[in-house]
């Protein structure tokens, strides 16, 4: 025997039972609905992308190879300029050196002027007489030079002399 109230709770079980699932399907379309959202920005997503793979990589890659053109040129002008400055540097290096010379001899020889102005007249006459040693003594080494050379010569020519004299008389001696 079936009574009403059962018959009630029964209805109420299937009214809940009924009311849930149409809470679940209304869930359940509300979940479809967000998840074709998510699917359309994912495939704007992956369009772009694929746009970017076709069209905008290749303006990417050819933008970078231009660059890594213009940069392996500028290291290339780097280098050379730095091989122009250096070979620069060197020269002006050695024009000052030489320009540092000059000048250290120049000073050199004013000072020298300025402490012969200096001098009282004996010392000023023994500088010119030292000058004028060192001339004549520059002048008795070359002679004293050739002069060697030249007895040199004669020594060797008196010992061929002699050397042949002496063979003359052991002849006239065997003689």
């Amino acid at each position: 025997v079936v009574t009403r109230d059962d018959v009630e709770e029964s209805l109420k079980a299937v009214f809940q039972f009924v009311k849930d699932k149409e809470q679940l399907l209304q869930d359940l379309r509300s979940q479809i609905e967000e998840t074709k959202k998510k699917i359309v920005e994912k495939q704007h997503e992956r369009d772009y992308w694929l746009e970017y793979k076709n069209v905008g990589s290749k303006i990417h890659a050819e933008r970078i190879s231009s660059l890594e053109k213009d940069i392996a040129d500028v290291k290339y002008e780097l280098e050379r300029t730095e091989e122009y400055y250096s070979e620069a540097l060197k020269v002006v290096k050695e024009e000052n050196q030489k320009m540092f010379d000059r000048h250290m001899k120049f000073l050199s020889e004013e000072a020298l002027k300025n402490a012969v102005g200096y001098l009282d007249k004996n010392c000023r006459r023994e500088v010119e007489e030292n000058e004028w040693l060192k001339e004549e003594v520059k002048i008795y080494r070359k002679e004293e030079r050739d002069l060697k050379a030249s007895v040199q010569l004669l020594e060797e020519e008196n010992t061929s002399l002699v050397a042949k004299l002496i063979d003359i008389k052991v002849q006239h001696l065997r003689v």
